[in-house]
């Protein structure tokens, strides 16, 4: 079954476009979901809003958005107000400029969808498009209307489609100094630096997504299929708190393979001249 695109439109650049298509490109519909049981019936539970003074369950047609200007103070919006806030979409994503693959960093990356045409007569300026940013090896980034907001998008080239990345907006990204401006400065030299080289280049590899996974998802799985067959669920055991040893020496037990076997000191380095 061919899968269902998220958005259909057009990709426009300059006086050239085509049919296209947004599709999912990572999803958790395949994660295991639970719902909420009445213990004493087996029925499912239902949620209801009800009012926070009164206690009492509130009809559909009396739920209304509101915003909370101050405690207990809500500016109500009906459904008509915020279509009204809703930008009008005309289902085209205009590439507005092609930039270096990593002008653009990592925590502005949202979500990830595939894009492809939609018909058969939008392959070959699809392909066009696509071809062009591989052989200069580019990024493009678009907008459009897309979920009822104006999005940016990231556009690379990927086998013979495009992955387009919804960007997060400047305000969503919380500057790293919140964070960082509390990290001490240290100066680290000599045998720190050398013995984190070294374990740096030990471990130096690829990145496989295969060899990584989700071992809450599997211990569900059998939590599962452990109580449809009847079998006893065996208590996880209590791992021992490791003893804690200073920074250097977990280096150099790290060098010599976690054997507790201090690995030989790395020779001074010379000066030159």
């Amino acid at each position: 079954m061919a899968p269902r695109a998220n958005w259909k439109g057009r990709m426009v650049v300059g006086e050239v476009g085509c049919g296209v298509g947004l599709y999912t490109a990572a999803s958790t519909s395949d994660r295991i979901a639970f719902h909420t049981i009445n213990r004493a019936t087996g029925n499912r539970v239902q949620r209801r809003f009800v009012d926070s003074e009164t206690g009492k369950p509130v009809p559909r047609e009396d739920e209304v958005k509101g915003y909370e200007v101050d405690e207990g103070d809500y500016v109500l919006l009906e459904d008509e107000d915020l279509a009204g806030a809703i930008p009008e979409s005309d289902k085209v994503l205009r590439l507005d400029r092609f930039i270096d693959c990593d002008d653009v960093d990592t925590l502005f990356f949202d979500r990830p969808y595939y894009l492809a045409p939609s018909d058969p007569a939008s392959v070959e300026v699809f392909a066009l498009i696509r071809a062009g940013m591989e052989a200069r090896s580019v990024a493009a980034l678009a907008r459009t209307v897309l979920f009822r907001r104006v999005r940016t998008l990231l556009i690379r080239p990927q086998g013979l489609g495009l992955v387009a990345s919804t960007l997060q907006f400047e305000h969503e990204v919380k500057s790293p100094a919140e964070v960082f401006d509390e990290i001490p400065k240290l100066k680290l030299e000599g045998e720190m630096l050398d013995l984190a080289a070294h374990i740096i280049r030990t471990k130096t590899g690829r990145f496989d997504p295969a060899e990584f996974d989700d071992r809450y998802e599997s211990a569900l799985a059998e939590l599962v299929k452990a109580k449809l067959e009847g079998r006893k669920i065996a208590p996880r055991k209590t791992k021992r708190p490791e003893k804690v040893v200073d920074l250097l020496t977990a280096l150099r037990e790290s060098v010599g393979g976690g054997d507790g076997k201090k690995a030989q000191k790395p020779a001074p380095r010379r000066k030159a001249g």
